[in-house]
């Protein structure tokens, strides 16, 4: 396994830095924060325009015929940045769900879309239990007709009140086990019974609840064959989780590279604080957790994108990875001192994202304790 950039991956990385530290300096993320929206058509536009959309979709549907390992280096440096857009629920969420489990119909449709950047699209699986397990999936879609009618409440949804279709995790029968009968819909912005709530979040990120009152889909709108979805929709969770690890990456070299030029620049007892043996190893430590991190988060991304097993290497690096960030982020508004707790400092922003992170597609614990059961049946 080699986890080395290839010559290609190097330039999109390079472009990308270059890209979004002119069009997105942390001011913009700033005024997001306050947007309803979340995010400015100019800055999505552009990235639409650069190919981001299309990196990790086949030729045949507009994309560039890159792969997941390729989609990693982008995340990488939209967390860096902090990126306001619906790059993640439109790319990982939504296009690479349907690439993985719609019919060529759907593919052709949604894929290309989202590729020449006229769509956007998110998906809707969590409800009351802030669950990412079958049992936690409620709500309820009945045949009515040619097609199904969906009753029932999906929470933390991203970029809802943004997107012209939301992939929606419905039960269309129950059974002995939690994973059977669960379908996944299609279902378009402005349906009749659709209803987009905000929800407050430590991290300002644009998460919604989603109501649907007797919702109606028609029968192709469903993700899949009806009633065996949970396949598609763990492994969509899988997908989400690793793309969400590159991202706290990300963050947390930007965290490191922040608190070490403060060090070098702020002098106190007539000397810059980098000289100070305390913090230098407070720094020291940072280092060691972002290069940890880089290393098991490429590794899950690798094998994803080489069609390999990866729950186990997945599970493990949110389990790394979720803590490593938040400690970083700790230790540097150590190293920062006063300044460094105060909202008009920037680092609040990335310290804020990280605990949102570190509980997203589940925290610590949990990946755990699925990195147990497979070292169980090894």
């Amino acid at each position: 396994m080699d986890l080395g950039l290839t010559e290609i991956q190097q330039m999109l990385k390079t472009s990308a830095q270059d890209f979004l530290a002119r069009e997105c300096p942390l001011t913009l993320v700033r005024e997001m924060e306050e947007d309803s929206r979340g995010f400015t058509e100019e800055l999505w536009r552009q990235m639409v325009g650069l190919g981001w959309t299309g990196v990790a979709f086949p030729e045949q549907y507009g994309g560039t015929g890159g792969n997941f390992a390729d989609l990693g280096v982008l995340l990488e440096e939209i967390g860096r940045s902090l990126a306001p857009s619906p790059f993640f629920s439109t790319v990982v969420l939504g296009g690479m769900t349907v690439l993985d489990g719609g019919s060529d119909a759907q593919k052709d449709e949604l894929i290309s879309r989202i590729c020449a950047g006229t769509i956007i699209m998110t998906m809707a699986v969590t409800e009351a239990g802030a669950a990412y397990e079958p049992w936690d999936i409620q709500a309820i879609a009945s045949q009515q007709g040619g097609g199904y009618e969906i009753t029932g409440t999906k929470l933390f949804v991203a970029d809802a009140a943004a997107a012209d279709v939301i992939l929606v995790a419905a039960r269309t029968s129950s059974g002995s086990d939690p994973a059977d009968g669960i379908s996944l819909f299609l279902v378009p912005a402005g349906t009749a019974g659709l209803t987009t709530t905000p929800m407050q979040s430590v991290g300002n990120e644009r998460v919604f609840e989603v109501s649907l009152d007797k919702v109606n889909v028609s029968a192709d709108s469903a993700i899949g064959a009806v009633g065996e979805a949970w396949p598609i929709i763990d492994r969509a969770i899988m997908r989400a989780t690793a793309a969400q690890c590159i991202e706290m990456l990300g963050g947390s070299e930007a965290v490191l590279d922040m608190t070490v030029e403060y060090a070098k620049g702020r002098t106190q007892f007539g000397r810059a604080i980098g000289t100070f043996q305390a913090v230098q190893h407070h720094c020291a430590r940072m280092a060691t957790d972002v290069e940890g991190s880089k290393n098991i988060a490429y590794q899950a991304v690798w094998r994803l994108s080489e069609g390999l097993p990866a729950q186990k290497e997945v599970a493990m690096a949110k389990a790394w990875i979720g803590p490593a960030y938040r400690r970083v982020c700790g230790t540097a508004h150590q190293c920062h001192g006063a300044i460094g707790f105060t909202k008009e400092h920037d680092l609040q922003l990335y310290t804020r994202r990280a605990k949102v992170h570190e509980l997203t597609y589940g925290d610590a614990n949990h990946h755990k304790e699925i990195v147990l059961q497979h070292l169980n049946d090894e």
